[in-house]
This record gives C-alpha cells, structure tokens and sequence, in this order.
C-alpha cells in the first residue's frame, strides 16, 4: 500500500509540476503579458513600462522567472495582487468556502440521485422510467449549464419569485436559512449534468455486476432481490463510481466557474473570470495552481480509497 501510495504521489507532483510550468508560459507570452493593465494607465510611457518590467522581474529570461515564482510559491508566497496588492493566498481563501460549499452541495446531490436513477433504471430496464432517464441524461448533456441557469432563474425567480436570483446570501441577514434558500439553484444547476452522467454510469456498472456468476448464485440459493441488490449488487457496482467522484472534480469546478458566474455566487469562479479581465496574472496564476492541487488530491484520495477497498488495483 505504501508502494502504491508514494507510486501515486510521484506522478502527481510530476503533473503539477508541468501544469504550473505550461499555466506560467501562457500567462506570460498572453498578448499584453503581465504588464497589461498598466498600459491603461494615462500617460504611461514606454520608459515607465520597462521601469516597471524591471521592477517586476519581467526583464529577465522566462525561465529565470518562472524558477523565481515557483521557489517563492514553495515558501509560501504566492505573490500580490495587482488590483488592491493584497496576499494571492490570502484572497483565494477568502473565496474557497463559498466554492467549496457550492460544490459539496452539488456531489452531494448528484451523487445521492444519480445512484438511484441508475440502479432503478437497470433494475427496470427498458422501463419507461430507463427510457425517460436516458432521454433526460441526453438533454441535460447537451444544453450548457449557463442555459440551464438563465432559464431557472427566469422561472423561478422573476415568474414565479419562490427562490432568490443570484449571491450566496441576502445582505443584512446570513442565517443558516437565508443560506440555503440562495443555494438551491446554483447546487442544482450545477449538480444537473452531473446527475446525467452518474446515472449513466451507475447504470452500466449495475447491469454488468447483475450479469456477474456470484449475482446468479445468490438468486439461485433463494435470496430475495432487495437483499441481492442491496448486499451483492450495489457494493460492487459503487467501487468504478468512487474513481469516477475523483475524475469528475475538474467538471465540477469547470461548472462552479460558469454557475458562479451567473448566480453571482463569489467564490473561486468568479473571482478567476474577474482578475482574468483584469489582467490581474498573479492570482490568475495562484488559482490555476490551487485548482490543479485540489484536483490531484481529490484525484489521489480517490485513487486510494479504491486501492484501499479493491487489493486487485494496488497488488496490479
């Protein structure tokens, strides 16, 4: 197991090393560059510009500057922000639990219904509930979930006025109500496309298991099919779902940007999309590394926990 997990934790540090290196050209070598915003400034020169690059650091080889961020970043020092010069760090945390929220919520419930679409729809299959189900999952895969957002607050909140249009909680208030009244719709949304692939996949993984020998053989011995489904099928079904929690975090976070976005839900999403129109490239940078962290140990924990039920995959 310490094999695997040092195994495991090599290739993940190998990646982030190469999304930091890739993420840090880009930004770098974008049109405009980091000095960008700076050029909006009235009566800035092309003197004060290369004052300003040398100032920064800008001046040298990019590779000088990318080993001089990283060690910095490595000690714990992200860098400063352009806009208000506040700690990187600092501000991403100051955001992380309002994303953290939105999509723990949004697994939760994906998780929760996705299972149980997918188990009924296998265990009645060809069912006009499979059917619904199916077309259901088709239709939420191919409309964006910024349409599925506009749409619900359309309905919802200026038709029908049940639910709150946007922000994470009514200013002046903050109870544990108020919370949850502005997070249905977001979480929903959000959890809406990742419902339809759950769904799908538990699906498929609780019509192989029920086809499995051992399945059969429980049937044969006199058990009843709530018990078969629920001891031998349903557990073996779940474990190629644990992977499928980890791979599905960047679908997630790529969702919580555009369901943050139109809720005007102030967490990580948000704040990407308006230091990217800034031009504001250090926290820019800082959340495109906190992202690719929290994805690899998402990805790792996942990895692990399935290696930790099923020796076959860590003994492979």
């Amino acid at each position: 197991m310490l094999r695997y997990l040092l195994s495991r934790l090599w290739q993940s540090l190998i990646l982030l090393l190469l999304v930091s290196m890739i993420g840090f050209a880009v930004l770098t070598l974008a049109p405009g560059g980091p000095l960008s915003q700076f050029t909006l400034t009235p009566g800035m020169t092309k003197e004060a510009l290369d004052r300003i690059a040398a100032q920064m650091g800008l001046d040298r080889p990019l590779p000088i500057q990318y080993l001089d961020w990283l060690r910095h970043m490595l000690m714990g020092d992200w860098g400063h922000s352009y806009r208000d010069n506040q700690p990187v760090l600092s501000i991403i945390l100051g955001h992380l639990f309002a994303t953290l929220l939105l999509m723990g919520t949004s697994m939760v419930i994906s998780i929760v219904l996705g299972t149980w679409i997918g188990i009924r729809g296998a265990t009645k299959r060809y069912s006009i509930f499979d059917y619904s189900a199916t077309i259901g999952a088709m239709v939420a895969l191919s409309i964006p979930t910024f349409w599925f957002g506009l749409i619900a607050i359309y309905i919802f909140s200026l038709k029908l006025k049940w639910l709150p249009a946007g922000n994470m909680y009514t200013v002046g208030n903050g109870s544990f109500g108020d919370y949850a009244i502005h997070l249905i719709m977001p979480s929903l949304v959000l959890a809406l496309v990742n419902i339809a692939v759950w769904s799908r996949y538990m699906r498929t993984a609780t019509l192989d298991v029920i086809n499995q020998d051992f399945v059969r053989t429980a049937k044969a011995k006199g058990l009843s099919p709530r018990r078969v489904l629920m001891r031998h099928v349903v557990g073996n079904a779940l474990l190629p779902m644990i992977t499928l929690a980890g791979v599905q975090l960047p679908t997630v976070l790529g969702g919580a940007l555009v369901a943050e976005t139109v809720f005007t839900w102030p967490g990580m999403g948000r704040l990407f999309l308006d230091s990217l129109g800034y031009s504001d490239y250090p926290v820019v940078m800082g959340l495109l590394m906190f992202s690719a962290i929290f994805v690899l140990i998402g990805n790792l924990l996942a990895d692990l926990l399935v290696a930790f039920v099923d020796p076959r995959v860590r003994l492979g």
